[in-house]
């Protein structure tokens, strides 16, 4: 996610709210919308979703892009992901983190064809108990840090920044069909 990238448009629809600015350093205000932002994500998402039927679930959110019902299984996908690397950070030293295949993983059978309503409640539960997590943190304990094999060094409280923007920018892949639709 975090890397120089050419520079895009807000129209551009695989960023539809921009690329993930790796904030220096990670100030109070950032890291509270930062944690408001993950608090409301489960609902963002069932409402960007709510009442789409599988035809409409089954489009992409752009030419050559996943569709919405694997938008939002990609969702509970990466934040389970974050969830564990996140518990890693906070009981291991700076753990090196494997990443996956995000697209492999969107093509898999279950990310294609599973009701949303798996990945909607997995997101809501998921975050319930990672809000809980979060909140509990120490000042200190945000500075703790896992390292990504591609994006290097990466502390938690910039975690919860990249997490953050990752959740705004795929409900925006999401609602920016939807309008771009008139649905």
């Amino acid at each position: 996610m975090p890397g120089t990238a050419p520079s895009l448009s807000l129209s551009d629809a695989r960023y539809p709210i921009g690329r993930w600015q790796r904030p220096a350093p990670v100030d109070s205000a950032t890291l509270s919308h930062a944690l408001e932002t993950l608090g409301e994500l489960p609902q963002t998402l069932r409402t960007a979703v709510g009442d789409l039927d599988d035809d409409l679930l089954d489009t992409p959110y752009r030419e050559g892009g996943w569709t919405v019902r694997q938008v939002v299984h990609h969702v509970a996908d990466s934040h389970s992901n974050m969830y564990l690397r996140i518990r890693l950070a906070l009981t291991e030293d700076a753990p090196t983190i494997r990443p996956y295949d995000e697209k492999a993983w969107a093509a898999l059978h279950d990310a294609e064809t599973a009701p949303v309503e798996w990945s909607l409640e997995l997101v809501e539960a998921l975050h319930a108990r990672l809000l809980m997590l979060l909140r509990s943190l120490m000042p200190a304990q945000w500075a703790r840090t896992y390292v990504h094999p591609e994006n290097g060094v990466l502390r938690l409280d910039e975690v919860a920044s990249m997490y953050a923007w990752h959740s705004r920018h795929h409900v925006a892949h999401i609602t920016s069909l939807r309008t771009r639709r008139g649905w």
